[in-house]
């Protein structure tokens, strides 16, 4: 995990929210994709625009989470999933708090979180649903779709654990 800062807390400028424009960048990226989607594209399987013989382009509404899990579940999960998302933001964003901006791969981790987490939830609050679009396959089998915000987390969480392997490693005393 990422060092943190004494109680006294780091000035804005040396914490790591100095990162939070990179969450901002995710997030317009995202909305603004999904909006070219709804607007370009018709809904669907019929619809699809196939690119690459591993890859579509489909314009899809997830209820649900990752996956589309739990999207069948009859309305409530949309609450659920945005009270997630509000208290991941939130936790995230106060670590970038208490986290030196020069801790470059945590915060930027975090950043990508958050950015793909609002642009998630706004599709959520607003719409309903979330839009997803890009769909890879092999042969028959198709990768659930999913979007740029959903890409931007996975690839946060990835840093994470990468983040988590070489801070293990600095911690480890070098034999001779």
């Amino acid at each position: 995990m990422t060092k943190l800062s004494p109680e006294k807390g780091l000035p804005l400028k040396q914490s790591g929210v100095r990162w939070l424009w990179l969450a901002v960048l995710v997030f317009i990226a995202d909305v603004a994709t999904k909006l070219i989607v709804m607007n370009t594209m018709e809904y669907g399987w019929p619809n699809r625009i196939e690119l690459l013989p591993f890859f579509n382009l489909l314009y899809v509404h997830n209820y649900g989470a990752a996956f589309s899990f739990l999207s069948d579940a009859g309305g409530w999960q949309r609450w659920l999933f945005t009270a997630i998302a509000l208290g991941v933001c939130a936790m995230l964003t106060y670590w970038m708090r208490k986290a030196p901006a020069t801790n470059k791969i945590a915060n930027v981790a975090y950043a990508l979180i958050i950015g793909g987490a609002l642009g998630n939830l706004f599709d959520r609050v607003y719409h309903g649903f979330v839009v997803d679009f890009l769909d890879f396959y092999v042969g028959s089998y198709h990768w659930p779709a999913f979007n740029l915000a959903d890409t931007a987390i996975c690839i946060g969480a990835g840093l994470i654990i990468l983040e988590g392997f070489l801070s293990d490693k600095k911690k480890q005393p070098v034999k001779h």
